[in-house]
């Protein structure tokens, strides 16, 4: 029942929003509908979409972050710019599924540390932890 249509009128009732509230988002683009005569109709599995529900009307997948902090002490500058780029590009890897990690370093010249920020799905951080302690391997 999924392609089930929808007056403006209910959509707004399950929205629990007033009915020219839903014609705005309507005419603005952001819920999709389809014009009748003079009335839009609104396709159930459209209006479950833009609410945020899945199919079947179950909620949506937790979205799990990691932050992970890595502190690499005693590097030279060359050995800190060739593990960057390595992350950099490492980190522009996946496919269109995958969401985007966040990666930042820092790098203190004076002490030769090395502090490497990431934000990523756990197995994506983990997949890129591994990739730092076989960078360090190979560059010590």
């Amino acid at each position: 029942m999924s392609n089930m249509l929808m007056t403006v009128e209910q959509a707004a009732e399950e929205l629990k929003l007033h009915p020219k509230t839903v014609l705005r988002y309507i005419r603005e683009g952001r819920l999709p509908a389809t014009r009748i005569g003079k009335a839009y109709r609104i396709d159930r599995s459209k209006l479950d979409a833009f609410a945020g529900m899945a199919s079947g009307r179950t909620p949506p997948p937790r979205d799990v972050r990691a932050t992970v902090i890595v502190e690499v002490p005693a590097l030279a500058i060359d050995a800190a710019e060739r593990m960057t780029n390595f992350l950099g590009a490492a980190a522009l890897g996946g496919d269109a599924e995958t969401r985007p990690l966040h990666l930042n370093t820092a790098f203190d010249p004076t002490s030769g540390n090395l502090k490497i920020v990431l934000i990523a799905a756990p197995s994506d951080a983990a997949r890129l932890l591994e990739l730092i302690e076989l960078q360090l391997g190979l560059s010590r």
